[in-house]
């Protein structure tokens, strides 16, 4: 039996590299497709895997225990969640302002699910050439925002090359799983660091404003030694899963640490008398945005659920 991790996953076959290096396509063993399974990958990218060969085709026998992973709910009604990657060190997304904008309940949810599995997230905002006018004020009420909380955020700019070195920097000596909507500029960043990638790029829709997939599967790249990417498809919305929602103020750094001055131990900061957060959010301590998203993931039917 070989070791490895899963470095990419196309449909139901894996290619998993062995520890000395070497790369093999599996399958999953039968019995990991078990009845009920509630993932729509019971195997995802940075797994660590025991597998066999056959006739250079492998078949994976057990799944590691992961040390951490970030999941989404699923597009497919018969699934529950989709686990995007594994066994990660630090969780990138790419935002824009424009063309395509980003919204603020996107980052928020993607936070949330970082948050969840103290996995560390930084804030790229790409196109930054782009931000002119009013779209430069909402670059810098959102960098205020996201700093002040204690996340990183950077921006970056292909045309103008700015901060690229930056943004490769940042990979070093990690393994990254890089996420964003379609059209963020994702593979162009990625190329900009890593040219010897084979990695598609793809153009905005002008009709919506929204980006053309190009990455159709996920991939981890070896870009230097010790350092990882995992380049995930787009995303057009990230529905979240896998905590009461009653847990989920502590995902909100600002709004955890206000928590503690509420009133009533079991505050919900939606409603109850004596609520500090609510407070905070009245005197903009808070910023709206953020407790926006708060509600709206709080009042999300699918966050009942914990699998």
């Amino acid at each position: 039996m070989i070791q490895g991790t899963v470095i990419k996953a196309a449909g139901n076959l894996y290619s998993v590299r062995s520890e000395n290096g070497i790369i093999s396509d599996c399958h999953i063993k039968g019995n990991l497709r078990v009845k009920g399974i509630r993932s729509t990958n019971p195997v995802t990218i940075g797994d660590k895997v025991t597998y066999i060969l056959n006739n250079k085709i492998g078949t994976i026998l057990k799944i590691e225990d992961r040390r951490n992973y970030i999941v989404r709910r699923a597009s497919n009604l018969s699934k529950l969640y989709h686990i995007i990657a594994s066994n990660i060190d630090q969780a990138i997304l790419i935002i824009t302002i424009t063309q395509p904008e980003t919204n603020t309940d996107f980052i928020d949810r993607y936070l949330v699910a970082a948050e969840s599995f103290r996995i560390p997230a930084i804030l790229v905002f790409n196109k930054i050439d782009l931000c002119l006018g009013e779209f430069q004020k909402k670059y810098d009420d959102l960098l205020a925002i996201y700093t002040k909380i204690g996340y990183l955020c950077i921006a970056t700019s292909i045309k103008d090359n700015l901060n690229l070195d930056l943004f490769e920097g940042l990979l070093k000596n990690k393994i990254s799983v890089i996420n964003g909507n379609s059209g963020v500029g994702k593979s162009s960043l990625i190329k900009s660091v890593c040219p010897e990638l084979n990695i598609k790029i793809g153009s905005i829709s002008e009709y919506h404003h929204k980006g053309v997939h190009t990455t159709s599967y996920s991939e981890m790249y070896e870009i230097n030694p010790n350092s990882y990417i995992i380049d995930t498809p787009g995303i057009r919305g990230f529905g979240l899963i896998d905590f009461y929602k009653e847990e989920l103020y502590h995902y909100f750094p600002e709004i955890f640490k206000i928590s503690s001055e509420c009133k009533f131990y079991n505050c919900t900061h939606i409603h109850e008398p004596g609520c500090m957060v609510i407070e905070a959010l009245r005197n903009n301590i808070i910023a709206a945005s953020r407790y926006f998203s708060y509600m709206n993931i709080f009042n999300d039917k699918g966050q009942k659920y914990r699998y």
